[in-house]
């Protein structure tokens, strides 16, 4: 049964008690970010909790309430995994129905009217301070999907995949939070990839595509020239977010040999506001993809003792048409069906060679997908490269994104049974892109 609180909470809320995510807000007159929950409807101010002697009863939080205090979660979660769950933990004790302190907050009205307030009348704000991100490939669908548009079939999966998480460096000064709109790049293209002289044109993209994924926080770090082992990795997850990966699939295909991705996916990354506690999707963990079953064991660097590295999270994509408004489901599958790499997998390889992380740092899971086409998650897979458009509401058609189409991705685990985590919105408005000349000034 789902733990009930003395707070209104609807039970198909995705912000049930169960949750209790983490995020950075202004509150209504107040220019000050500070972190923050949000339960049900409402956003719980927890600098001004701690401020007033809420976690009092803590003993993990004494000495360190300043953590609460700052415009970022850097330093919160730079107290570690196990100090965040503490946290996390005495939230849903405060706010539960039958509290043992009922005296910090259920019975104290006027420290409610100060630290909790409707949702929807709070700015939420790009969680951290981002130094690093990384985008993998851990999505085997997707991987195979893509490699036979290119490669064909029989040279699907490149003979590494199966060996190793393979990423991208990517950029962090261009990691945007859910609501904030997304212009449409200029770039080099050439129309005719096939052909025996290429020639390149600059022109704003013209496939611009959307990825789901979810991305994963650092808590902690290593130091430099250190590594950090794939059955120790779990304590530096810090919690999740969704992730789309945005993609100028002409520009990535012309710049992508030999080095990979570049101004194909720098101009843009849209993460959700709330940051969903690593701990709170321990009761959902579940199998994921196993890789093919000829495929040689993997290094000891990378073998896990667990197999559970998934989790049964229903992801959707949402896609509101720019020209009509109509909202279409464009994707709907689960982490567990996509995903072959573990984020602890991801992170042993990271830091193999001693390249250190800090609290603050992303890794994306990169594009999950599932079996049938409409569990494929970027229009590339489902449109075979552009070349068979999918019908939306409305009778419209898309092969690739328009400017005005906005795109929602959404994720949720549980049911009312046991409270719904859920992570809020991670949504984009694509604009056109800037007026310039082909010339590039």
């Amino acid at each position: 049964m789902a733990p009930a609180s003395w707070l209104d909470v609807a039970t198909d809320s995705r912000f049930s008690l169960a949750n209790i995510p983490f995020g950075i807000a202004t509150f209504p007159g107040s220019s000050k970010r500070v972190v923050t929950t949000a339960i049900g409807e409402y956003a719980f101010n927890l600098s001004v909790f701690a401020s007033n002697n809420g976690f009092v009863h803590v003993a993990e939080t004494q000495g360190q309430l300043e953590a609460f205090n700052e415009p970022t979660l850097n330093a919160l979660a730079s107290l570690g995994r196990r100090f965040c769950g503490a946290v996390r933990r005495s939230i849903q004790d405060i706010l539960k129905f039958d509290t043992p302190h009922p005296d910090l907050l259920k019975n104290n009205h006027d420290l409610q009217r100060r630290c909790l307030s409707p949702l929807a009348e709070v700015q939420l704000h790009l969680p951290f301070e981002i130094s690093g991100f990384s985008d993998f490939y851990g999505g085997m669908n997707h991987a195979y999907n893509a490699g036979a548009l290119f490669r064909g079939q029989n040279g699907a999966l490149l003979p590494n995949y199966v060996h190793l998480p393979m990423a991208y460096h990517g950029r962090s000064s261009s990691i945007f939070v859910s609501g904030t709109p997304v212009r449409r790049p200029w770039g080099q293209i050439v129309e005719d990839l096939r052909a025996t002289e290429k020639k390149p044109i600059f022109v704003p993209c013209r496939t611009m595509d959307f990825e789901l994924e979810l991305g994963c926080f650092v808590c902690g770090g290593n130091a430099p020239f250190d590594s950090i082992p794939v059955d120790a990795a779990e304590e530096y997850i810090f919690g999740y977010v969704l992730l789309n990966d945005w993609s100028a699939r002409d520009v990535q295909r012309w710049e992508y040999v030999p080095l990979g991705p570049f101004n194909g996916k720098n101009f843009a990354t849209t993460i959700s506001a709330w940051v969903v506690l690593a701990d709170a999707l321990e009761p959902f963990r579940k199998p994921g993809m196993q890789r093919p079953p000829n495929s040689t064991p993997l290094l000891p660097y990378l073998q896990e003792r667990r197999d559970d590295f998934s989790f049964d999270l229903n992801l959707e994509v949402e896609l509101v048409s720019g020209a009509t408004k109509h909202k279409s489901t464009l994707c709907s599958t689960n982490a567990a069906d996509g995903l072959v790499w573990s984020f602890p997998q991801m992170l042993a390889h990271h830091t193999v060679t001693g390249c250190p992380m800090k609290a603050g740092d992303l890794l994306g899971s990169g594009t999950i997908s599932g079996l049938t086409t409409s569990s494929l998650g970027c229009l590339l897979e489902q449109t075979l490269n552009g070349t068979q458009p999918i019908q939306l509401e409305g009778q419209e058609q898309r092969t690739w994104l328009e400017d005005g189409d906005e795109v929602i991705l959404k994720a949720w685990a549980g049911d009312k049974s046991t409270g719904y985590i859920g992570f809020g919105d991670a949504a984009g408005v694509l604009l056109p892109a800037h007026k310039q000349t082909a010339s590039g000034t």
